[in-house]
């Protein structure tokens, strides 16, 4: 069994232990890895300032190295008696090399040890998350060139608007995500600087190397105050899951979309059957369940979101709550991006009923066209409208394919602009 890091020889309430531990240690058991990682560049820091003797290093990295190798095969599990992980590595560290080993947590706070952790776990997530939305963009793209001039009824209110294409409705949420890639970098940029060394939030009384430390892990720099430092959890959680909300927000409306233009009252498009379900009483049923799952699957985030904003509702320090942003915020990563993997084989099954659409584009859908060519004959906008207005469906059926190819205003249907919206995916 582990001793706490914190232990003084006095006996804890049983039931107070489980409830101030709670999953954590099972939660830590995926940042294992991380933490791992970074114990060992805190050991070389601390040898590059004459902390640890050489040998003293040496025998800390290999006995790392071993429960690196333990990790890797499955075989190093945390327990709930270990608290967390940071105190599962400490004891084995002790157990393999005695006093040695009781010099790892030299400089270093559990706050330090586990921002620095969850910074690197963070960053990875937030580059897998950028990869998958830009993959899904990609994909949506590739059906707008494919789909670029098919007709289908553009809606605004959820009522028949103006003629619209398939193109434009694809390379639409293939912009959204470029978009929140941005965001997703904007937050990886802040989650990458070290915390290491910022010990509980006010420094130690060594001259740590940070910066090579910094280095070693991969981070751009250091998060200079050690206060800031230590005030920033909870809050640089909110930022990533404010950005992975970005990119499941346009993930939802997509998902909202393919479940109604998938209803029999629409039926403008099939997704594959691979990514359909069935009912377990009515034969005939084929349900879209993919899609409502990626449409609730925002929520998810969202409330993740939520939870870590009002956890963080604090003075500066360190504070227990803190522990409690941990599982919203892995919980919130994982949906996001289980979602955003799903995206391109989601789209690239999809298929249209062009009949069906082009039917569904009826003779008042023309009205603002109508009342834009009036302007070209010098009638006011204004009172172009009122004529429309007085009756809309006047003049009869028109061609929505001429329609879509005279919208030539940038990013309208007969002007796309694919080209740059890909451009913009390639510099994210």
């Amino acid at each position: 069994m582990s001793t706490k890091l914190w232990d003084k020889g006095g006996a804890s309430d049983a039931a107070m232990m489980r409830y101030t531990a709670r999953d954590d240690w099972r939660l830590d058991q995926r940042l294992l890895a991380y933490d791992l990682r970074a114990t060992a560049a805190h050991v070389r820091g601390l040898g590059r300032i004459g902390v640890l003797k050489p040998d003293e290093q040496a025998s800390l990295e290999r006995a790392l190295s071993d429960l690196v190798t333990r990790n890797e095969a499955g075989d190093l599990k945390l327990t709930e008696a270990d608290e967390d992980g940071h105190t599962a590595i400490e004891s084995a560290l002790i157990e393999a090399l005695g006093e040695t080993g009781k010099k790892v947590h030299t400089g270093r706070s559990r706050n330090d040890q586990v921002l620095v952790a969850l910074r690197l776990y963070e960053r990875d997530a937030l580059d897998d998350l950028a990869a998958a939305a830009k993959e899904g963009a990609l994909a949506l793209l590739d059906l707008a060139r494919r789909e670029d001039m098919t007709v289908m009824p553009g809606f605004t209110h959820l009522q028949r608007a103006v003629p619209s294409s398939v193109g434009l409705w694809a390379s639409s949420f293939a912009e959204g995500l470029a978009d929140a890639i941005h965001m997703v970098r904007a937050a990886r940029a802040v989650v990458n600087k070290s915390p290491l060394g910022a010990a509980a939030g006010f420094g130690v009384n060594l001259p740590l190397d940070r910066e090579g430390v910094a280095r070693e892990l991969g981070f751009a720099g250091i998060a200079v105050n050690t206060l800031a430092s230590q005030s920033s959890r909870g809050i640089i959680e909110a930022s990533l899951l404010a950005a992975a909300w970005h990119v499941m927000a346009v993930i939802r409306r997509l998902a909202w979309d393919l479940s109604l233009f998938t209803t029999s009252e629409f039926a403008f498009v099939k997704l594959a059957e691979a990514f359909t379900t069935g009912s377990s009483i009515m034969p005939q049923k084929r349900n879209p369940d993919v899609v409502e799952l990626m449409r609730a699957a925002c929520s998810v985030v969202q409330g993740a979101l939520a939870e870590v904003q009002s956890i963080t509702a604090l003075p500066s320090g360190y504070h227990r709550d803190l522990q409690l942003t941990k599982g919203p915020t892995l919980r919130g990563l994982d949906e996001a991006l289980a979602t955003t993997r799903l995206l391109p084989r989601l789209i690239e099954g999809l298929s249209f009923n062009r009949a069906r659409m082009e039917e569904a584009i009826t003779p008042e859908c023309f009205a603002t066209d109508r009342a834009i060519e009036l302007t070209a004959s010098g009638v006011p906008f204004r009172e172009a409208y009122r004529r429309i207005a007085s009756d809309p469906e006047g003049g009869g059926p028109k061609d929505p394919n001429e329609s879509i190819r005279a919208r030539v205003s940038p990013g309208a249907p007969g002007d796309l602009r694919l080209d740059e919206i890909a451009r913009r995916l390639t510099e994210a």
